[in-house]
Order: C-alpha cells, then sequence, then structure tokens
C-alpha cells in the first residue's frame, strides 16, 4: 500500500505543523510528526484498522478514522493499493463540518 495525502490534507498538515511548532515548540512539532509517521506506517500493514467515519458514512467510498495525539484525527479511504488521507481533522471543531469538508 502507498499513502497518498490529498491537497486539502496536506495543506492542514502544513498549518497544524507550523501552530504547533510556534505554540509548543520544535520538540513537541517533531513529536507530532513522529507519531503521524507511527500511523502512517501501521496503516500500510493494516489499512482497516481505522474505525469507519460515522459522520462520513453517506458516502460512496469508505471512509475511516485514526486518531493522533488526543485531539487530531486521520480521515482516509482505501482506493485500490493506496491510503488515500482525506483530512487532518481537529476534533474541537463542529463535527457536522467534517462532511462539508471532504469532497
Amino acid at each position: 500500500m502507498i499513502v497518498q495525502w490529498t491537497k486539502q490534507a496536506n495543506s492542514v498538515l502544513l498549518q497544524t505543523v507550523g501552530y504547533i511548532e510556534k505554540e509548543f515548540g520544535k520538540k513537541t512539532k517533531q513529536k507530532f510528526l513522529s507519531n503521524i509517521r507511527r500511523l502512517l506506517t501501521l496503516l500500510k500493514i493494516s489499512p482497516y484498522m481505522g474505525r469507519i467515519e460515522p459522520l462520513l458514512q453517506n458516502r460512496q467510498s469508505t471512509y475511516r478514522s485514526i486518531m493522533v495525539g488526543r485531539i487530531n484525527r486521520i480521515i482516509y479511504r482505501i482506493l485500490d493499493n493506496t491510503i488515500e488521507i482525506a483530512d487532518l481533522w481537529d476534533m474541537r471543531r463542529k463535527p457536522e463540518n467534517l462532511a462539508n469538508r471532504i469532497s
């Protein structure tokens, strides 16, 4: 399996990493990125390990999610031999907005 980030997901990742570094420092940023890399490695081995995302159940594709730390969630779907990262979702946001962000 290969991992591919959508433009939106990559943009959110960069914004999140920038915020973490500004507010909490480089060490916390590195820990966050390390956690994401570890989770992506696990997803490559077991892509169905994430739970089905209930807010996106009405979609044609099945979206799954996996937690990154306490407040972020990677939203992804499986397309053939690709894990497509659709979004990095901050759990402090309104849940209904997630459905609007994923096309």
